[in-house]
């Protein structure tokens, strides 16, 4: 049955302040051959953006929460009906393989959906707050979350329709409108986005999705009524977000880069361990925040695990991005094609040794192809002082340090700026419980990794330079409201420590300090003298109560 949708909000025409003002291209990373084209708006029109939505967004802030959550399901059930077009979409403007496209992207964006609408309620629900200090047992206290008001939403191009999607939910659900800036390389996608939650029924203006480069972005960022941003993106452009959000005194949530560790102790499955690295390094070309950069692996498994990661690496089938079977394609960005290039250069020149991978050839590419291509890449003799060991690579690269001790492995794996995920693989579930609790970090996988990026239950967020805040989970929620404290108290009590102060107060007070906090024979001695004006203060709160 199909389920009732609340009332639309006034329908109203967008005015012309906010109009289309130019165009913007996106081409296929693997053929650069257009994929489509968006309108732009200029700089200057995002704050007429952001006062259409907050015409809206006070009508969505009254809607219950099921009411809301109607939408979002609609949402999640136009994007499972048109799951195969939107995969076809990241395949061709983002470059993910096929199989990535539905397991990275489709599947955990549509669980994502359902999941932040089904909890929203029980998350951020007025909460009432225990109440466990004797002289407070009247009062009434609890959390109550409000919106913020406007979100601004800015989204990378590495995972298009996830990230986006889940902090657009995540804002939607807590009563807030939303302004979407999605990266332009990524255009495409984020244009389709709108469009699932228009064929849903979202009221017309709450969520706005505008192009425009960088600078719409910093306009979003400037903006006094966007009362919060949600950036996911590098650690430069987070951090003067930060600065320039922190000088307005509103919020921001960034995820930002990541520099990953893989610990592989001696007791490691090695076989799976080794598969798992190479998934976790090279799935998406490497072009994920939490993507393994590191590997630390001890000497005595080293040699089987290095083998197994280089026949991994030699074995990724290159070919038509669309056949199910294959797993590498043209990085999306042909400036990140170029850093990462950089980097493994820099660190053979320093004495690493390349194993496998780097560039391909033309001559090698499939057919119609000729964009930047470049092989899953091992390397071993790298150390810390290399570049390639403290900046994020976010290319198809691992490079492996062998190490004599766990405890090596663990200084090595924090000694980063970074701080996003990192996993230790092992047999030994106490001892990889006992590693993650050392690690420098914001997420910690036991032989796996990165998946629970795609758990909505999970939170996700670094320490370090990888970013503040956390989205997902009921800390995500969090992130999108405005936290209040509403206490009450009965209209006829009076409380010990108001006006008038008399020789029953203050001493009353004193002695409630021993009454309930303290021992021995100070505490015994404290009530004995207080006795008489905690016995009157007592009284008169009872007195006021009988009045009520």
């Amino acid at each position: 049955m199909e389920p009732t949708i609340a009332p639309q909000a006034p329908r109203h025409a967008f005015s012309d302040a906010t109009a289309p003002s130019g165009t913007l291209e996106s081409f296929n990373p693997a053929t650069g051959k257009l994929v489509g084209s968006v309108p732009t708006i200029a700089p200057d029109q995002v704050p007429a953006v952001v006062e259409e939505i907050k015409q809206v967004q006070p009508f969505w802030a009254e809607l219950s929460f099921e009411d809301r959550a109607r939408y979002v399901r609609r949402a999640a059930d136009v994007l499972i009906e048109r799951k195969d077009e939107v995969a076809a979409l990241v395949t061709a403007e983002q470059g993910k393989v096929r199989t990535e496209a539905y397991s990275m992207e489709v599947l955990p964006t549509v669980d994502g959906m359902i999941w932040t609408a089904d909890n929203a309620e029980e998350i951020l629900s007025d909460e009432k707050i225990p109440n466990d200090q004797l002289f407070l047992k009247t009062r009434d206290m609890q959390f109550h979350y409000q919106p913020i008001g406007v979100i601004g939403v800015i989204s990378p191009w590495n995972y298009p329709m996830l990230l986006a999607m889940d902090e657009i939910c995540t804002a939607l659900m807590a009563g807030n409108g939303v302004i979407f800036k999605p990266a332009s390389l990524t255009c495409l996608i984020g244009q389709t986005i709108q469009e699932l939650f228009d064929e849903a029924g979202l009221p017309e203006g709450l969520l706005r999705t505008v192009h425009g480069g960088g600078k719409v972005g910093q306009a979003m960022v400037d903006c006094p009524d966007v009362g919060k941003i949600f950036f996911t993106g590098s650690v430069e452009v987070g951090r003067s977000i930060g600065i320039d959000c922190a000088k307005q005194l509103k919020g921001a949530t960034l995820e930002l880069g990541g520099k990953d560790p893989a610990i592989v102790l001696s007791d490691a499955n090695v076989d799976h361990a080794a598969n798992g690295v190479a998934w976790g390094g090279f799935s998406n070309m490497g072009q994920t925040c939490a993507g393994i950069e590191r590997v630390y692996v001890m000497h005595d498994v080293a040699p089987q695990f290095i083998d197994g990661v280089v026949k991994r690496a030699s074995a990724m089938k290159i070919g038509d991005p669309s056949e199910w079977s294959t797993e590498i394609n043209a990085m999306t960005d042909p400036n990140q094609f170029k850093i990462v290039s950089e980097l493994v250069d820099d660190a053979i020149a320093h004495g690493a040794t390349k194993l496998c991978g780097g560039p391909i050839a033309k001559e090698d590419l499939p057919a119609g192809s000729d964009g930047p291509f470049y092989a899953p890449t091992v390397l071993t003799g790298v150390n810390h002082s290399m570049r390639i060991m403290k900046e994020e690579i976010f290319g198809p690269v691992i490079p492996i340090i062998t190490v004599d001790s766990e405890e090596e492995a663990v200084n090595l794996a924090n000694d980063s700026d970074f701080g996003l995920g990192a996993s230790i693989w092992t047999e030994d579930s106490d001892k990889a419980q006992s590693i993650a609790r050392r690690l420098e970090s914001g997420n910690a996988w036991l032989n796996d990794h990165m998946y629970s990026a795609g758990i909505c239950q999970c939170s996700w967020g670094g320490q370090k330079d990888s970013g503040i805040g956390r989205s997902h989970s009921k800390f995500g929620f969090y992130e999108a409201v405005e936290i209040q404290v509403i206490a009450g108290t009965p209209s006829r009590e009076a409380s010990m420590w108001v006006y008038p102060y008399d020789n029953t107060v203050g001493p009353a007070i004193r002695t409630t300090i021993d009454l309930l906090y303290s021992n021995g024979k100070s505490r015994l001695s404290s009530i004995k003298d207080g006795a008489p004006a905690l016995g009157k203060m007592t009284g008169r709160i009872a007195k006021n109560l009988i009045k009520r």
